[in-house]
């Protein structure tokens, strides 16, 4: 199994999407995880992720019919980094 050499964060796919996307990453050691979803005005939209992880790569599936159109925020946190992206939801 390949292990990342860098945290990373992909860009979701499709973006836009409707109903679902998919989100990867990468982890290059075990660590604490959590991926979470906000709308442009920071409220937190759903909880994808909250777990202990293992190094190496992820890839999941957002799917969320409660959310309503439009600018969504994704946030990984892994220990002490984060990283965020942008996505579309278009219903």
């Amino acid at each position: 199994k390949q292990i990342p050499t860098s945290f990373s964060l992909s860009q979701n796919y499709p973006n836009p999407f409707n109903p679902s996307t998919t989100i990867k990453y990468g982890l290059p050691k075990d660590a604490k995880v959590t991926l979470e979803v906000y709308n442009i005005l920071g409220q937190r939209g759903a909880v994808v992720v909250n777990d202990e992880q293992k190094a190496g790569y992820y890839e999941v599936v957002f799917q969320n019919a409660n959310l309503a159109s439009g600018a969504y925020f994704y946030q990984i946190r892994v220990n002490d980094q984060a990283q965020a992206k942008r996505m579309l939801l278009l219903k």
